[in-house]
């Protein structure tokens, strides 16, 4: 239940008050300790939790106080001891690196029992440290700087003489004030389990690592749980873990040869299945080694694959042939091939089975082929594939552009992936009729994310775009980055404008489905927020903001990165935290690191490098980046990377995260980890040995989330010697693919969502000048021409100045039904119904009758005649 209530505080804020008493009392000064001990880590209480807190008994009181405390900690990651190499970093890090290193080599390589120290000459001074052994003169190396070996940087043990209390070195000053998260009052778990449970299912994008670990933990409290599942579930990944779970767990009562008939679809949906009852990857992504299934599971997944259409079934099994091929040796599809001819066929072609017409296996393989000629074809001993993807790929390569719209149009998801290549295809700058009739066909059938992802790559594509890059990102467990030279000509600016208009009328129709509000609110900062994508390898974040975002800094000088990570037992781990800085040419102009420790005259100051992170304490890195001093001194890219030394795989660490604070610049700082400072933590997984989590831009003081792994191959773990030009190329790459408008943005899904079912628009505008601007729709103009005007931001009806835009826009939403998208959640109208986006949590988040919801619960409400995705309860 823990668990299940830690995720609802993350997702809804929302905490569980069991036991309250009429008859509590005495609890005044507690209730204040946790009021407080919950403000220092930027959580708040609501009324109703304040009440129902304050009617505790004072032992239930002192309960609710270390679960609460607990569970806002190990969000945040203060639950965890955070000692860096430095114990009194900032201020003595060496600034000479190399003299460091040279000492350090002088000791380990020269120093002897019971003789002298080799740096100092003193004698009786040098001893071992626990539990390296390396002998360590007290004189030289202080032990109350030092939390690891001096020699080799290792975790000394916490008893060890060698290491001497740190001297305090004064009040630090006050932190730099983050965003409050309102803890609301919950009263029924299953119910708000519930609701986040149906809007993760109703999702039309593959679910993030932290959706799908929130969806396993609630499903069990909700009636998806008990098999009640809803009449759709978009995602097959999603699907298949649900399935999953259930099937391991059969709940009372559930057939389950109804359910996987029903719910299995196509053959890669039973592959899907097989992963998960093998504790694989449901994307398919990771091979799975697949377990033994019980007898009738196996033959009602084999039912289900003989039940599809053999076109349809062979193509998917072609798809995945290595897994399938695994498949095949648990589901023994040729014992029972008179019962299943039809998958016993296409384990035949995925086989490549000779077939022997004088057996009766053979005779019933090639008569089950001889059936279906739109599948198969027979080629001597062997039967070969016949796929519509061979087809298409043919008109193609002949460049026939009137049979390849066509093939396409017979797969609308296909037609929209392929539509660059449709488009290169024509010979004059118009609109082919068999296209445009094979798109109005099929984009009502396509799915949000294709139809996101066309628009924002087609809408550019009239731009000569020669000579610079693009970047991919193939599909894996962790997001790489793959970029090549741009060497496609640019589409005419009609074809691409007719193309982009009638996606785009797509979306309009789509979002017009939905209930009306009589007001939009939104927030021109979200021009800079990215739809989601990939989201499946996304990182599991304190805040889940979409990779390829760009964002302001948060106000105080100096942003601390820092990383904590907990090694295997017998298996020492070294992870590095380094950031390296560029000028506006991207021309390297300097690193800290644990090679060097000062970089830019204490612009830039790394903790030290411990090499060691044992378990219970763990290790942990910060660097210091004076983002003034870097930018005055020249910098303007700074890059951090996160990597394992010693390539052990993220995915094998029992602990291991990072993220960054924002600090003051001026007065003391410590090495202590403040829980009020944190503005982003994310967590280190996958199978992957560096990670770029973000570039900034010092002198705007931007940064972009790109949230990439890199290859641990090519000098990415050690920048200083030769990574320096290709980091600067990856992060180069990454700057421009993102900023360069090919990916849909959440302004461009609000402002649609806005047009289509608001009579009137308010915009938030903060450059140049704090102002709300007022649209209304005019007479005779449609959605389309609606949402261009309002997207521009020109000619609005009105153009108000304001001070606070935000105050203004909250005046003017009271009361009325509003659709509210904002960066900041610091708009709050009182009294206001309907639907409220925000990425980062504020005082906007007391409304309680404004349901919130999520960037991807906005793009399922684009699932075509679907139910919108269920809203979450109002905060």
């Amino acid at each position: 239940m823990l668990a299940a209530e830690s995720v609802l505080l993350r997702r809804i804020q929302t905490v569980y008050v069991d036991g309250a008493s009429a008859s509590g009392g005495g609890t005044g000064p507690a209730l204040r300790r946790l009021e407080a001990e919950l403000l220092g880590r930027g959580h708040v209480l609501s009324p109703a939790l304040h009440t129902a807190l304050g009617s505790l008994l004072p032992e239930e009181l002192a309960a609710a106080h270390a679960r609460l405390v607990g569970l806002a900690d190990d969000l945040l990651g203060s639950d965890r001891t955070h000692v860096p190499l430095f114990r009194r970093f900032p201020r003595i890090v060496p600034r000479d690196t190399e003299a460091l290193f040279v000492d350090r080599v002088f000791a380990f390589l020269l120093q002897q029992p019971d003789q002298p120290c080799v740096l100092c000459g003193e004698a009786r001074t040098v001893f071992p440290v626990s539990p390296c052994a390396h002998l360590v003169c007290r004189l030289c190396w202080d032990g109350s700087d030092y939390a690891g070996c001096p020699v080799c940087h290792r975790r000394i043990d916490a008893d060890d003489p060698f290491l001497r209390p740190v001297r305090a070195v004064g009040a630090a000053k006050a932190p730099v004030p983050g965003p409050l998260r309102l803890l609301r009052l919950g009263t029924d778990r299953a119910a708000d389990a519930t609701t986040v449970v149906d809007s993760l299912l109703a999702r039309r994008t593959p679910l993030s690592p932290q959706d799908r670990d929130d969806l396993l933990t609630l499903l069990p409290l909700t009636p998806a749980g008990r098999g009640l599942l809803p009449a759709e579930i978009p995602v097959r990944e999603t699907k298949a873990m649900v399935l999953g779970a259930l099937v391991r767990e059969a709940p009372d009562g559930l057939p389950p040869r109804k359910v996987l008939t029903e719910r299995l679809t196509t053959a890669t949906d039973v592959l899907r299945l097989l992963a998960v009852l093998s504790d694989g990857d449901a994307g398919l992504v990771t091979p799975s080694r697949f377990t033994g299934l019980p007898r009738p599971l196996r033959r009602e997944l084999l039912a289900v694959l003989d039940g599809l259409p053999t076109p349809y079934l062979v193509e998917d099994v072609l798809r995945h042939p290595t897994a399938w091929k695994r498949a095949a040796e648990v589901l023994h599809p040729f014992e029972r091939h008179t019962r299943h001819p039809r998958a016993a066929l296409a384990f035949a072609v995925l086989r490549a089975t000779p077939v022997d017409p004088s057996t009766a296996f053979g005779a019933a393989l090639l008569a089950t082929a001889a059936a279906h000629p739109d599948a198969v074809r027979v080629d001597g001993a062997r039967i070969r594939p016949a796929t519509w993807a061979g087809r298409l790929e043919q008109a193609v390569a002949e460049g026939d552009a009137g049979r390849a719209a066509a093939l396409a149009g017979e797969r609308p998801g296909e037609l929209v992936r392929r539509l660059d290549v449709l488009l290169r295809l024509h010979t004059c700058a118009d609109l082919e009729p068999e296209l445009e009739k094979a798109l109005l066909r099929g984009l009502p059938k396509v799915g949000p994310g294709p139809l996101l992802s066309a628009f924002g790559a087609l809408r550019v594509r009239a731009e000569d775009r020669t000579g610079r890059r693009r970047v991919f990102f193939p599909r894996g467990d962790v997001t790489r980055a793959l970029s090549v030279p741009e060497r496609r000509p640019a589409l005419p600016a009609g074809l691409v404008t007719a193309v982009v208009a009638l996606l785009e009328g797509e979306l309009l129709r789509r979002f017009a489905a939905g209930e009306p509000y009589a007001l939009s609110v939104l927030d021109a900062g979200l021009a800079d927020l990215a739809v989601p994508f990939t989201e499946r390898s996304t990182a599991k974040a304190l805040v889940a903001v979409p990779r390829g975002s760009t964002q302001t800094l948060p106000d105080g000088a100096v942003l601390r990165l820092f990383l904590h990570w907990t090694e295997p037992q017998g298996n020492r781990t070294d992870l590095d935290l380094s950031v390296a800085f560029f000028d506006a040419e991207w021309t390297f102009t300097g690193l800290c690191d644990y090679t060097n420790l000062v970089h830019g005259g204490q612009a830039a100051v790394h903790s030290g490098d411990l090499t060691s992170a044992p378990a219970p304490l763990g290790a942990t890195e910060y660097v210091d980046l004076d983002l003034e001093r870097l930018a005055e001194r020249g910098d303007v890219y700074a890059v951090p990377l996160v990597f394992s030394y010693n390539n052990v795989p993220f995915e094998e660490l029992q602990d291991a995260f990072a993220g960054f604070m924002a600090l003051p610049a001026r007065g003391p700082r410590d090495a202590s980890y403040d829980p009020r400072t944190v503005r982003q933590r994310f967590d280190l997984a996958g199978d992957s040995r560096v990670c770029l989590p973000m570039v900034v831009d010092l002198g705007r003081r931007r940064a972009l989330w790109t949230d990439t792994h890199l290859p641990s191959t090519g000098g990415f773990q050690s920048i200083g010697s030769h990574g320096g030009a290709r980091l600067a190329t990856v992060a180069r790459d990454l700057w421009e693919q993102f900023g360069s408008g090919s990916r849909t943005t959440l302004w461009d899904l609000a402002v649609w969502r806005a047009a289509a079912r608001s009579p009137e628009v308010a915009v938030v505008c903060r450059e140049p000048e704090p102002a709300l601007l007022r649209y209304r729709r005019r007479p005779k103009e449609d959605a389309a021409g609606f949402a261009a005007r309002v997207s521009s931001m020109e000619e609005a009806e009105e153009r108000l100045p304001h001070p606070d835009p935000d105050a203004a826009a909250a005046e003017l939403a009271s009361g009325t039904r509003v659709f509210l998208a904002t960066v900041q959640g610091t708009i709050g109208p009182a009294g206001a119904t309907g639907t409220c986006y925000r990425l980062f949590p504020g005082a906007g988040d007391a409304s309680r009758t404004l349901a919130r919801v999520t960037a991807g619960d906005l793009v399922a409400e684009l699932g075509g005649t679907s139910a919108p995705a269920p809203a979450l309860p109002p905060s």
